[in-house]
This record gives C-alpha cells, sequence and structure tokens, in this order.
C-alpha cells in the first residue's frame, strides 16, 4: 500500500484521544515508584523507570533471527571463512557478558574500565553455517507470501519450530542465551508461585496493567513448558486463561463480551496476543477441549470487539485506527488482533481471523509504521517508544513467521530502520531523556525491540547495545537475538547526533557510551503539539548527567486520572494547567509565568567534533571535542521579541555552558529541577549541588544587573490558575532561579561536575561569545 510519507514531518499527528469514550481521554496508565534502591533515589527516576521489582519486567515482540531477511546465512564452505567466523565469535564467548553488573539506581549496565582489542571491535554479524554458533535458516519460504497463508507447522508466531530444535545447543555455547535462559526460567518459578493475575480496573489505565501481567506470565511458562514438557507449566498457564476468561471462582470482570474491556483497546489487544502466544506455542499440548475454549474465549472477548471497533458505526471504539493516530495505540491494538487472528487461522471456522487480518495490516501500514519521524525520534515520548516498537515488532515479527512476510511494515517507513539510534541516543547513564509522559506499568513490554531490529536492518550495534540492559532477558530475546553477532556497540560510536525533524529538534551529547560516571547532556525544541497529547510545553528543555548522579531533571508524568490530563493539546487545554506539564515544571526560560505558546515553530543550529568512542570502554576524550545546539525558541513564547537558547560542551567535555539570549517586554525566570541538595554563595553567583558524595558546582558568569541564583519548591504559583485537580507532589525536588524583570539579557550559566582528581585550575571560565558566534572552539 502506498504511503505519502514525504510530508510527515510537516503534518499535525492526531490522537486517539478524545474518541467519544471516557478511557480514551484519559489513556493509558500511572506510573508506580520503583523500590529503593541502594543509591540516592530521584524523582525523575522514579517516575521515569520501569519498576524495578526482582524479576524482570519483560515482553516485547518477536523477531526472527534466521528470517529470510538475515544478512548471516552464508553459502560459503570456505574452511577459512569458517575458522575466521568460529574464531571471532569465540573470542566473543570468551569474555561473557560484556556488562559486569547493572546499576541498582539508574538500571543501567556497568562496564569494565578495559580494553579488549578481540573482542571489542566494530559490530558485525559473522557469517557461519555453524549451528552450534548461529541460527540455520527458516526452511519455510513462500514463493508468494499472504497473510491467510500461514505454514503448517507449530509454532507459527514468533518462534517456529526450527528455532526452538536450535535453541538448547546455542544456549549451551553462547553466554546471553545462557544466563537469559536461567532469569526466564528463575522468573517463571516466581510467577508459578503467585495467585492468578487479579482483575482490577483503573481509571486510567482501565485493565492494561493485569493484561500485560498476564501475557508477561504466558510468555514464561509456555517457554519453560516447551524446553522441559514438564505438564507444570502447561497447567498454570492453562489457570491464567481460565482466570482471564472469568471461569475460575469469583469471575474476571463482567459477564459480557465486554470483560477485556473494548472501550480501552489497549487492554482487549495485550490479552488477545497473550491469548495468541499459549494458544499457538503449546498447540500440540493442548487437549482438543482446551483449544476449543481457548480460541472460543479469544473470539468472544477478543477478535469479535476488534470486528466491532472496526465499524464505523461505533464512535467510541474507532479513535485508535481511524484518526491517523501514529503511535502506540495504533501498534498495540492492531498486533494484538494480528496474532490472535494469525494463531487461530485454519481452526478458526468463523471467518473473523481473514477478516481482521484484511483490516489490521493495511491499517498498521498506515498508521503503526509511521510513528518515527524522518531522524527516528518517537512520536510521542521516549518512553512511549517502548510500547509503540514492542508492538511494531511483534507484529512484523508474527506476520514474517507466520506466513513469510511482513508486508512492508519494516520498509514502508524508510526511516523506521532509525528508530534504534533514536533509542540508543535518548539513553543516558542517569536512565532516559525522559521528555513528557512515561507511561503505564511495562511488565510484558522491553527494549527488545533493538534485537529485532538489530537484525531485519542489519544493525548489530542494536542487539549489542540491547543485550547488557536489564530487561533483556525474556522469551523473545532467545529468538530475535542473533548468536552470531560480535564487536561492541560503542567501537566507532559518535558521542553526539542531533535529531533535527522539525517535530523533534533535539540533542544527544556525552563523553562516553561506557562509562556510569560520563557527562550526558540532552536538550530539546522541537513542536508543542502533534505529540498525541503525551508532552509537555518544555521548548529548551535539558537534563545533566555527570559522576553517576542525574543533577538536573525531569518529573515525567502527571496523574493519568486527572480531569482533563488528556483532553488535547490546544493552548487552553486544561492539561497545561498541571505542574508537571507546564512550561513551570519544566528546565526551561519561564516569561511572565505563563505557558508557552503551543503554536512553536523553533529552528536549531549545531555542531560536533565527530568524536567517535573507540574499542575501550575506556574513553579519553580529547581536550578539543566538543558539540553545541542553539534553538531559536522565539516562536515558543508570549511577551518575547527575542530568545536563543545554546547549550555547549567545553574543556574535553568536562564542563557544560548553557547561554540564553533573550530580550522580554514581561518578567523572566531561569528554571531548573535538581534533587540535589543546593547552598548558594552568598553574592548568589555559584550554586553548589550535592547528592550523596558527589558535588557539581553551577556558576552564573558574567550576570547581569540583579541576577543572582536562588530556590523555589517544585511547586505551582498561587497566582497560577487552579486545576481542576490538585497536582501531585514533587517531594525532594528544589528549582534553581534565576527571576529578571523585563528586559534583554544574556545569561551565562556554567555547570561544573567536581570530578575526582580534576584540581581547580584545570576548570576553564570561558569568555563571552554570542550564541551567533558560536563554534566548536568558542567560547571555550
Amino acid at each position: 500500500m502506498a504511503t505519502n510519507y514525504d510530508v510527515l514531518g510537516s503534518q499535525a499527528r492526531n490522537s486517539p484521544y478524545g474518541s467519544g469514550d471516557p478511557y480514551y481521554n484519559e489513556s493509558s496508565g500511572y506510573i508506580t515508584p520503583a523500590r529503593a534502591p541502594k543509591k540516592t533515589v530521584s524523582k525523575w527516576v522514579k517516575i521515569a523507570i520501569p519498576v524495578a521489582v526482582v524479576v524482570i519486567a519483560g515482553a516485547v515482540l518477536g523477531g526472527v533471527l534466521g528470517s529470510r531477511a538475515s544478512k548471516n546465512s552464508s553459502n560459503s564452505s570456505s574452511a577459512a571463512a569458517s575458522a575466521a567466523a568460529t574464531s571471532a565469535i569465540g573470542a566473543k564467548n570468551d569474555i561473557g557478558l560484556f556488562a559486569t553488573a547493572t546499576d541498582s539506581q539508574y538500571l543501567v549496565p556497568i562496564y569494565p574500565m578495559t580494553t579488549n582489542t578481540a573482542a571489542f571491535t566494530t559490530p558485525t554479524f559473522v557469517s557461519t553455517t555453524n549451528t552450534n554458533l548461529a541460527w540455520p535458516q527458516d526452511p519455510f519460504q513462500p514463493s508468494n507470501p499472504s497473510p491467510t497463508q500461514v505454514r503448517s507447522d507449530r509454532p507459527r508466531l514468533i518462534a517456529p519450530a526450527y528455532m526452538w530444535d536450535s535453541l538448547p545447543n546455542l544456549i549451551k555455547n553462547d553466554p546471553y542465551l545462557s544466563s537469559w535462559n536461567n532469569t526466564i526460567f528463575s522468573n517463571a518459578t516466581q510467577y508459578m508461585a503467585l495467585p492468578a493475575v487479579a482483575y482490577y480496573l483503573d481509571g486510567g489505565n482501565g485493565i492494561l496493567d493485569p493484561a500485560r501481567e498476564i501475557k508477561q506470565r504466558v510468555k514464561a511458562f509456555s517457554y519453560a513448558y516447551r524446553l522441559t514438557n514438564d505438564t507444570k507449566w502447561l497447567d498454570r498457564t492453562y489457570v491464567e486463561l481460565q482466570n482471564a476468561a472469568g471461569n475460575l471462582t469469583g469471575g474476571w470482570g463482567p459477564d459480557n463480551s465486554t470483560k477485556w474491556n473494548p472501550t480501552h483497546f489497549l487492554d482487549t489487544a495485550e490479552l488477545t496476543a497473550a491469548y495468541a502466544i499459549a494458544y499457538d506455542w503449546l498447540y500440540d499440548a493442548w487437549t482438543p477441549a482446551q483449544l476449543s475454549s481457548i480460541m472460543s474465549t479469544m473470539i468472544t472477548y477478543g477478535l469479535s470487539n476488534g470486528v466491532i471497533a472496526y465499524s464505523t458505526n461505533d464512535p467510541e471504539a474507532y479513535g485508535w485506527w481511524n484518526t491517523n493516530t501514529e503511535g502506540n495505540w495504533n501498534c498495540v491494538c492492531n498486533n494484538g488482533l494480528t496474532m490472535g487472528a494469525l494463531a487461530i487461522l485454519g481452526d478458526d471456522t468463523t471467518g473473523i481471523a481473514a477478516q481482521l487480518l484484511a483490516l489490521t495490516v493495511p491499517n498498521a501500514l498506515k498508521n503503526c509504521a509511521l510513528a518515527p519521524s524522518s531522524d527516528g525520534t518517537w512520536s510521542e515520548t521516549a518512553n512511549y517508544w517502548y510500547f509503540g516498537t514492542t508492538a511494531h515488532a511483534e507484529l512484523s515479527s508474527s506476520l514474517l513467521t507466520a506466513t513469510g512476510s511482513s508486508y512492508d511494515l519494516l520498509s514502508v517507513n524508510p526511516d523506521f530502520k532509525l528508530t534504534g539510534q533514536y533509542h540508543m541516543y535518548v539513553s543516558g547513564p542517569g536512565s532516559l531523556f525522559n521528555y513528557g509522559d512515561c507511561g503505564p506499568n511495562k511488565y510484558s513490554t522491553t527494549a527488545n525491540a533493538m534485537m529485532f531490529y538489530g537484525q531485519q536492518y542489519n544493525m548489530p550495534q542494536y542487539q549489542l547495545f540491547q543485550r547488557d540492559q536489564f530487561d533483556a532477558a525474556e522469551p523473545w530475546s532467545m529468538f530475535w537475538y542473533n548468536p552470531a553477532v560480535t564487536g561492541a556497540f560503542w567501537d566507532g560510536l559518535a558521542l553526539d547526533h542531533f535529531f533535527d525533524n522539525s517535530t523533534d529538534q533535539w540533542a544527544s551529547m556525552r563523553s562516553s557510551w561506557t562509562d556510569e560516571n560520563a557527562l550526558y547532556v540532552a536538550v530539546k525544541a522541537g513542536t508543542l503539539q502533534g505529540h498525541q497529547t503525551h508532552n509537555d510545553l518544555d521548548c529548551g528543555d535539558f537534563v545533566v548527567d555527570a559522576l553517576g548522579v542525574r543533577w538536573f531533571g525531569e518529573l515525567g508524568s502527571g496523574d493519568y486520572n486527572s480531569i482533563g490530563y488528556f483532553s488535547n493539546d490546544s493552548q487552553a487545554s486544561q492539561r497545561w494547567l498541571y505542574y508537571r506539564k507546564m512550561t513551570e515544571g519544566q528546565n526551561t526560560i519561564l516569561v511572565n509565568q505563563e505557558n508557552q505558546n503551543v503554536a512553536a515553530a523553533p529552528t536549531v543550529t549545531y555542531d560536533s567534533s565527530g568524536t567517535v568512542q573507540g574499542s575501550s570502554t575506556v574513553m579519553n576524550v580529547p581536550g578539543d571535542s566538543s558539540a553545541y545546539f542553539i534553538a531559536d525558541l522565539a516562536s515558543a513564547y508570549f511577551n518575547v521579541n527575542s530568545f536563543s537558547r545554546g547549550v555547549h560542551l567545553i574543556n574535553g567535555r568536562k564542563q557544560v555552558l548553557i547561554q540564553d539570549e533573550i530580550n522580554a517586554s514581561a518578567p523572566i525566570m531561569w528554571r531548573a529541577h535538581t534533587n540535589a541538595t543546593i547552598s548558594i554563595s552568598s553574592d548568589g553567583f555559584t550554586a553548589t549541588l550535592a547528592i550523596g558524595s558527589a558535588t557539581t558546582t553551577v556558576h552564573l558568569l558574567n550576570p547581569p544587573s540583579g541576577a543572582a541564583f536562588t530556590t523555589m519548591n517544585a511547586v505551582r504559583f498561587a497566582t497560577d490558575p487552579t486545576p481542576p485537580q490538585p497536582d501531585q507532589p514533587n517531594d525532594g525536588v528544589t528549582v534553581l532561579v534565576i527571576s529578571l524583570p523585563a528586559g534583554s539579557y544574556t545569561l551565562e550559566v556554567l555547570i561544573n561536575p567536581q570530578w575526582p582528581g580534576m584540581s581547580s585550575s584545570s576548570y576553564t571560565t570561558p569568555g563571552s561569545v554570542a550564541l551567533s558566534q558560536w563554534s566548536l572552539t568558542s567560547p571555550s
């Protein structure tokens, strides 16, 4: 199906919310704070990171590592080539897991500070036919694929029989597969001891949390059964299925066709996907009566509601497919229906499976597949990337394994391949640049779409990046991951990247990919509409990580149940009355204590020294290595004649200069949110921030008359309009502030992390240089 993608960046993105259903107006969930880690906890970490339970929440969509898109099968019989491949993979496997631990606060991998030239090399998929080291080719190669013509063997979704046959041997020979396998069985054992997932209808989340938790368990139990043939896993899977069907004592939700909450169709879709996995992966183990029961339940509560949703006669249910929703809703909903239909195709006598496949695949091509913009940035937020890519990958993979084609879901948007790069650069040592809403609990959602995209787009660095992440150990990784991948993701990877699509406009700059104490700065401009009502009014917003700490960060989601939270993204929206969403709650300039203009159309300039990391995990940054990002933000404000913000990494990426040039006809306020304890010098020109044993100093250089640092609590002004409901408290968060009356100013704020072993004389105080004259060497 042809799609006009060229004008995507200039089109408004539509939202599924406001279609007539109250759940659409509220969206998809809330955030549960993480359990207390050993380090001091940042407020934005609690909001931004998935629940850090002992059992790692995991799920992503299927990928096929030995698919027809594979670049790794080789027809060469050259003994030399085979020996070289074996040597390269052997060197990798001799090291074992590259990361030696996971940071307990930020959940990022910790790498040893060392050089290993044998394994830390260019990311590569080694070509080998050695079945001890790589997947064999899928024998199912239809010449004329069709969504309704499926492979004859089971399973058909994500992990065909030939992969299950190969998996035990690969687990023996690959340290990552072995580690993940152990974790999956450990998780499954812990799930086994828990009661069946209880029904819980949340005002903003629907039953999405229970749905994704059931999917998470079904994947783990089904995986464990297929590798052991132990019927305890089969029986436990059936308990979850019977429970969600309402067949156990006490029932489960309404006793009618709306049991799976189709008005919040994400819930229906995820439960349908869970049932599809159980039906397909355990097909040969179920009795005829059990197969009939599972299929009947899936049709009644899942697929039939999909047909209704696709009817334009039901305005309360069609928002996710009928309003050009390019984001996670379209991906998740179409994926669940597609997996369910593929699972029962051939057994279904009602015709509903074929009917839905004729609807979901074309619709996903027009919407889900267009969610990343031309630079790879996800249309909603960095956290909603997880939900959207999980569903897109699972949808594409299921079609690929079941029918032999992904039907252009991977290619209709030529820039979808860049969304893995977006995820890498939006990830810092202090977690994500988590602007906007963070979404609901992830449970069966991970970043493992990176594994699938790595294979399908021949981007081995995606797999190498994701395999060390805390959420990698779950069933899909066992089939997405290509054990013939070698090298280190960071070898040859640029420290900076600029995402300049007009909708997005943000920069990612750092001093290392492998040092958890590295400097990381991300800053954004971009439009303030077209993000499916998940963004903030935050042009100029930034985060700073250094010394293993996030010094300036995001507050994340508000309460999804709040009145008007998802009403719309117009200037008068009630959403912009809540502190965490209004300009006041961001790390940017506030003018006249008013929100930014939603019609903002910033322009940006940027440059980088192009510094790349080598094979070593020890990154020795050259002294002249630098990067900067400048955004003209005047259009984002009222009462402003001109305003530009620049962010520059200086002194070999050890210091950060934030410079604002503004001419305003109303009072201005520089604001940045931090968890640090702040001490301000007597002259007001230096703020010392401390978190634990780490310290950063912030200096106001060449201060205009009357300018000085002060602090405020992270609460709304008493003069602000009253929101429909109270804000959530932002305990432990302080706002560092500079306040000035109307006028024309240049504010130069220098951030100096106090690096161990760096003397005071090694810090530089840059000279004053107008933003228009900035270069890679000036200021310095």
